[in-house]
């Protein structure tokens, strides 16, 4: 079953073992009720990392029973983060989740070089999913979190995990977009280029199981019109499921327009930690935490 609304997830995950979330830093109450609901729902188990007078505090001012939820108390932020990541790698959960914290500070406690959740040589990368109000299907993308300016080799590396996403949610040949300024080739433009090599490198069966091209202008990844009106034949164009970002910048931009200025509903996780890791913003909506919840949930 192809997914082309996030709550269907919610209705796949239902017939599921439950898989359990560790929540660092669980002290907001966007992300206390997040876990709540997917406790509620039975898609999950919920573990709250923080300051255990304060959650029973969140708790009790929105009627939820902290009975039905794992409280391991943490008076720190910092504490907490190591502490989830802690209980990860000693199998108490299934997957992390960042609450109050900051990114940064979330990231660091993953990314520990002793006591961390990621392996030699591996490139985490931030992927999200969107449901875009004015477009067909859902759209995959990244990175908009993490990656500053990838490198070649960090691009494919976001690409496989796109297209790892795609296949988890139910789209068996994923169709993926090199985004650049420009459809040509121009040697001088290294997302141009970089999509030239990443495209030619799924085509030699280099990167496997979905349709890569690229270079592509933003118009024809979502637009089939404009593609036809330019020349160009693609099965990507107009059609894309996933997208990838030649920097942060592109990324971080596309992921705020349609939040705030088109009021999509999405979620994130990122992506090459031994476990999924659910990471979006602290203004984000308690909806999008809660699917981002059932993203990881997914793929874990």
């Amino acid at each position: 079953m192809q997914i082309r609304k996030l709550d269907q997830m919610f209705e796949i995950l239902s017939s599921r073992p439950k898989k359990r979330v560790i929540a660092a830093w669980a002290i907001d109450s966007h992300t206390i009720k997040a876990v709540y609901e997917a406790v509620e729902m039975g898609i999950a188990e919920g573990i709250l990392v923080g300051d255990e007078t304060i959650i029973k505090k969140v708790c009790a001012e929105h009627s939820l029973d902290c009975s039905k939820l794992r409280i391991v108390n943490c008076a720190t932020d910092i504490g907490s983060a190591a502490k989830a990541v802690a209980m990860i790698n000693a199998g108490e959960g299934d997957f992390l989740m960042k609450g109050l914290l900051s990114t940064d500070r979330y990231m660091r406690a993953i990314l520990n070089k002793e006591k961390g959740l990621v392996d030699n040589g591996a490139i985490l990368s931030h992927i999200t999913v969107a449901e875009p109000l004015n477009y067909h299907k859902l759209l995959i993308f990244g990175d908009v979190a993490i990656i500053p300016l990838p490198d070649l080799n960090q691009k494919v590396a976001i690409t496989n995990y796109l297209i790892k996403t795609a296949k988890f949610l139910g789209i068996d040949t994923p169709k993926v977009a090199i985004m650049a300024a420009s459809e040509q080739t121009l040697p001088k433009i290294p997302s141009c280029a970089d999509g030239a090599i990443i495209s030619k490198m799924a085509q030699r069966g280099q990167i496997k199981g979905g349709i890569v091209e690229g270079p592509l202008g933003m118009d024809l990844i979502i637009d089939k019109e404009s593609a036809i009106i330019k020349g160009i034949t693609s099965e990507v164009c107009g059609d894309a499921d996933c997208i990838l970002f030649p920097n942060i910048e592109a990324g971080n931009t596309f992921y705020k327009t349609i939040v705030k200025l088109l009021k999509s509903e999405l979620c994130a996780i990122v992506m090459g930690a031994r476990v999924p890791c659910v990471l979006t913003s602290r203004g984000d909506s308690e909806i999008s935490k809660l699917y981002s919840i059932a993203l990881a949930a997914m793929t874990a």
